[in-house]
């Protein structure tokens, strides 16, 4: 089966992660649990039934300053470094070029010629 280049994953970048989490179980009946124990209320993973169907992540770091909460869609690419070359080559930008995320992939933050950003996965295990 050939690669599919499609919009992969959803995240939610926020500074009140117990808000938010309420909120959306209660409006959409999603679930939520820790994707990692030892930092529970760093990243959380939303279920609808027994589906992942988007992740939360805590943005109150220094790094975030001035960015507002949003959600976030990720694009998954066979190739991440190929295809951020691409986005440099064809006027886009790199916002945070690609970086390892353990049992994830590698994830890259770009923006189009318009401006509008987006983020990149190469997934260890494409979705």
């Amino acid at each position: 089966m050939a690669f599919e280049v499609k919009f992969c994953w959803n995240e939610l970048e926020t500074r009140d992660m117990k808000s938010a989490r309420k909120f959306y179980e209660e409006v959409l009946g999603w679930t939520s649990h820790a994707w990692d124990a030892d930092q529970p209320d760093r990243y959380v993973l939303f279920k609808a039934g027994e589906t992942v169907v988007a992740g939360m992540m805590d943005i109150n770091d220094a790094q975030f300053d001035g960015i507002p909460n949003h959600w976030f869609p990720y694009i998954q690419v066979e190739d991440i470094a190929a295809t951020c070359a691409k986005v440099e080559s064809s006027g886009g930008k790199i916002y945070k070029p690609p970086f390892d995320v353990p049992k994830v992939g590698k994830i890259a933050c770009i923006a189009d010629t318009t401006g509008a950003v987006v983020g990149l996965l190469e997934p260890e295990d494409p979705m």
